[in-house]
Formats: C-alpha cells, sequence, structure tokens
C-alpha cells in the first residue's frame, strides 16, 4: 500500500507543482514504487522496460497510423464531410449522445485504444463545425467505448472472465449489453456537465488543431458552447440556430494546401460515403478477426485462450485484422481516395511528417503509463489486495466487485482487473451464493473505476481530447467512476434476477 501511495503521490506532484512532464513524472513515479516495494534494482528496470515495450507494441504503432489517418481526413475534407452529415441526420444538440453510442458499438470487437485513435477526427470534425464541445465529445467517445470494452464479449477482458468462471457467454452478452445501454445516459450527463467546465483548459495545441487559429486565439469564452438563447458564450450565433457564416471559418483552412488543379478539373468534393471509407474499412476488418477468433475458440471450448490454434479462415483475418494491418489499410486508403490525383507528394509526406510529430509525445506518454502498470503487477500489489477483499464479509455479489475495483486502482489495467477478480472469486462463487454469469458481470463492472495514470487509455484519451493535470482528472477519472458508481445498483438489481 506504501509503494502504490507513494507511487500516485510522486505524479501528482511533479505534474502539478513542478515543470516537468507526465512522461518524466510516470517513470520517476515506477522507479519509486518499485523501490518502496522492495523489489531489487534491476527487476524494476526490467518491469519498466517490459512495460513500456509491451504497451506500445500493442498501441504506439496503432495510434502513429491513427493519427495519420486522422490528418488526411482533416487536409481531404472528409472529417467536414462526416460531420455535416452526422450533424444532419442526428440534429443539433444529440452529438454527445451518437459519440457515445457509436463508441459502444465500436469498441464491442475493436480494443477502446485503437476504436479512439480512429474515431477521435470525427469528435473533432463536429466540434470545429459547431466551434465549441470538443471536452464534451471526446470524453462521451472515450467512455462508451470504455463500456462495452470491460462488459460486452468478444472484448477479451469479458470473454476470459466467462472462461475462467464458466459464465454462459451469451448470458454475458445480453447482461452486458442491457448494463451498456442502462449506462450510456450516466456517459452522456456527465460528459453534458463537465465538458464545458473544462473547454477553457484544452491545451493550446489542440484548442488549434480543433478549432482553427481564428477561434484559438480569440477569448476562451467564445468557446463555452451555445446558451439557452442560441448565441454562444462570446456573443456569437450557433450553428444551428442561424448557421456559421464565412467569417466564422478557420483563417488556415487545410484544403488550399491541396495543390493547384489542372485547367477544367472540378472543384475537389468529398461525399460521405467516401469519407467513411478510411474509417469504416478497418473498422469492419478488426470486427471480423475478432467475430471469427471468438467463434472459433468457442467451438474448440478454449475461450481462455489456453491451447488454442486458429483454423485457417480465423487465422486469416487475424493478419488482415489486426489493428496495425487493417490502419495501414485504411491509410492507403485515405491517401488514395480522398486526396486529388494533384496533390504534390511531397505535401502528403509533409502532413503524415505533421502527424507523427505530433504523436510522438501521446506514445510516450502511453508506454510510460504501461510501464508504471507492470512495475505496480510485478510486485504483487494487485494480487495482495484482492486477497485482502476476498477475505471480507460482504455480500456476494460485492465480492469480485470490489477486488476488480481495487486491482483496477492498484495496476492501471481494465482486463488485468477483471482477470485478476475472476480467478481469485472463481473457487468463492459457490459459497458466496452467486451464479457464475452474476459473478463475471460483477468483475466486468468493477474494473471501470477511476481511470488515472497508471492506464495507458487514460493518456491516450486525455491526450487526443486535449487535458492535463486536474482536468484531465476532473474529466477522464470522473466520468468513468461515475459509470462504474451507476453500475453498482444494476449489479445489486441483477443480483436478485440472475
Amino acid at each position: 500500500m506504501a509503494a502504490l501511495v507513494l507511487g500516485i503521490a510522486t505524479i501528482v506532484v511533479i505534474v502539478l507543482r513542478t515543470r516537468l512532464d507526465a512522461f518524466f513524472a510516470l517513470l520517476v513515479a515506477a522507479l519509486v514504487t518499485g523501490f518502496v516495494a522492495g523489489a531489487p534494482a534491476s527487476k524494476v528496470i526490467d518491469s519498466i522496460t517490459k512495460g513500456f515495450g509491451n504497451t506500445l507494441g500493442s498501441i504506439g504503432i496503432v495510434i502513429g497510423l491513427g493519427v495519420g489517418l486522422g490528418k488526411i481526413l482533416e487536409v481531404s475534407g472528409a472529417a467536414d464531410a462526416l460531420a455535416r452529415a452526422f450533424v444532419r441526420a442526428l440534429g443539433i444538440g444529440r452529438e454527445p449522445w451518437a459519440m457515445g453510442a457509436t463508441g459502444a458499438l465500436v469498441s464491442i470487437p475493436v480494443f477502446c485504444d485503437s476504436g479512439y485513435v480512429i474515431m477521435n477526427p470525427l469528435a473533432r470534425s463536429i466540434a470545429r463545425r459547431k466551434r465549441a464541445g470538443y471536452v464534451t465529445l471526446a470524453l462521451a467517445l472515450g467512455c462508451g467505448m470504455t463500456l462495452t470494452h470491460h462488459l460486452v464479449p468478444p472484448t477479451p477482458g469479458p470473454l476470459g472472465v466467462a472462461g475462467i468462471l464458466g459464465a454462459d457467454l451469451g448470458g454475458l452478452v445480453l447482461s452486458g449489453l442491457a448494463f451498456a445501454v442502462l449506462l450510456l445516459p450516466v456517459v452522456v450527463l456527465y460528459a453534458r456537465w463537465i465538458g464545458p467546465r473544462l473547454e477553457d483548459s484544452l491545451l493550446p495545441e489542440v484548442r488549434e488543431a480543433v478549432y482553427g487559429r481564428a477561434v484559438a486565439a480569440g477569448p476562451g469564452a467564445a468557446l463555452a458552447g451555445p446558451t439557452a438563447d442560441g448565441t454562444t458564450a462570446g456573443g456569437g450565433v450557433a450553428e444551428g440556430a442561424a448557421g456559421a457564416t464565412a467569417a466564422d471559418e478557420p483563417e488556415d483552412d487545410p484544403a488550399r494546401e491541396l495543390g493547384t488543379p489542372p485547367d477544367g478539373a472540378k472543384p475537389h468534393r468529398v461525399g460521405a460515403l467516401r469519407a467513411l471509407l478510411p474509417l469504416l474499412v478497418p473498422l469492419v476488418l478488426i470486427i471480423a478477426n475478432t467475430v471469427a477468433t471468438a467463434i472459433d475458440q468457442n467451438a474448440q471450448g478454449t475461450l481462455d485462450g489456453e491451447g488454442y490454434d486458429p483454423s485457417p479462415i480465423p487465422a486469416a483475418l487475424a493478419f488482415v485484422g489486426n489493428p496495425v494491418v487493417a490502419l495501414l489499410v485504411g491509410l492507403v486508403l485515405a491517401v488514395y481516395g480522398l486526396l486529388p490525383r494533384w496533390t504534390p507528394r511531397s505535401q502528403v509526406g509533409g502532413w503524415l511528417a505533421q502527424a507523427a510529430a505530433s504523436a510522438g509525445l501521446i506514445i510516450l506518454i502511453t508506454g510510460a503509463g504501461g510501464a508504471l502498470g507492470e512495475v505496480l503487477r510485478a510486485t504483487g500489489v494487485g494480487d495482495e489486495m484482492a486477497k485482502t477483499i476476498a477475505s471480507w464479509s460482504l455480500p456476494g455479489v460485492l465480492v469480485p466487485f470490489l477486488i476488480a475495483s481495487l486491482v483496477r486502482i492498484a495496476q492501471g489495467s481494465g482486463t488485468v482487473a477483471m482477470i485478476t477478480a475472476a480467478s481469485v472469486s472463481a473457487p468463492l462463487v459457490h459459497g458466496l451464493g452467486i451464479s457464475p454469469l452474476l459473478a463475471a458481470l460483477g468483475c466486468c463492472a468493477g474494473s471501470m473505476v477511476f481511470s488515472y495514470f497508471n492506464d495507458s487509455y487514460f493518456w491516450v484519451v486525455t491526450r487526443f481530447a486535449g487535458l492535463d493535470g486536474t482536468a484531465a482528472l476532473r474529466g477522464w477519472s470522473g466520468i468513468t467512476t461515475a459509470v462504474w458508481l451507476g453500475s453498482l445498483p444494476l449489479l445489486l438489481l441483477a443480483g436478485v434476477v440472475l
């Protein structure tokens, strides 16, 4: 416990009280945690490098490709075309609901890290057109993904929990979907409440990337969103009330850099369907991989992954549906399908270089978060907390719920938290008087609590959302804790029904 508390305190002090950034803070916190826990110095360093490497091995390339894809969507006008179609289809004022629901749907078969990177350009485009509300949309998208990532198979965590506890997979899918639908209003309401309060805290580079230089240079109040009478806090007319004027458009429209069209060429326009393909094709490939693997594992009776030997078709889909390969396909579709043929190759290379530069710090911080999580796992903090909770006299359904919650806080990974809780709870299920399905729901719901510094997804969301320090904690840590609290009464009600 001392190792955990001092590690967290180190991050808080360095991030909030010094000139050093989160990357440095996470590495120092990993060292402090390991030394206080009594691990040898060489083991601490090995855990840091292993956690950093494993995290970037799974998400680093995806972030780089996703940022490149987002840049091409932006400069080609495709992201704006999608935003226009989105707003027309759903109507003004419902965008947070749409983002939360879209995130929940995408994250069932796709790891939320990858899904968030793919879908974030859409949130930025909608916010750019509205001239407000980016934090609200970014949080709703991210937490919508958290819901199904933690609750609904075939996401690997819930799938593994079902295998360990012997829970009915179909029952967990239906129950997890019901929980996700009932918790979505919590996501949207919290995002709508906290989003406007954090708009002024946006990192300057993210504010400029989302709203453009003209808006970013103006007073922060101009970005606070529409008021009840349809005007922005800065006094302008909110889009949807009277429409945006030409003067409201950003000064630096990237479409101007597409190159000089040849004589007689039609103006470059990207329709919503063509704009959607570079996002949709990678998602379909990843979904096909996940679903085919889950069906194949179920047929072989190896849902926990032990001894699984993929059949030929799932093996082929596992290749093309790997997030790295899928996003490579999406990036090629974006470059050759969205940009006009007269765009200079040097210009495209420059855009991709800009994207790579912007992704660099996100990748480093995400890797450092993984390093801290690995140190916490290697020192056994999560396992010790799980054993302690299992020994308490609590209502049966709360035992796996609290084990998962405390392991999540201790080491950061929701997947590790629910798998650990399932492993510890499996021998106790019969004695607790609960069904395997209810225990599985408890493990999955408990693992959503308080995503913070030792969670790599925390850094993905907050860096893309442009939040730092206390703003990141109020926004992202707060919304994940809100859905965790919301799941508790649902879990107790499920205990009566199941």
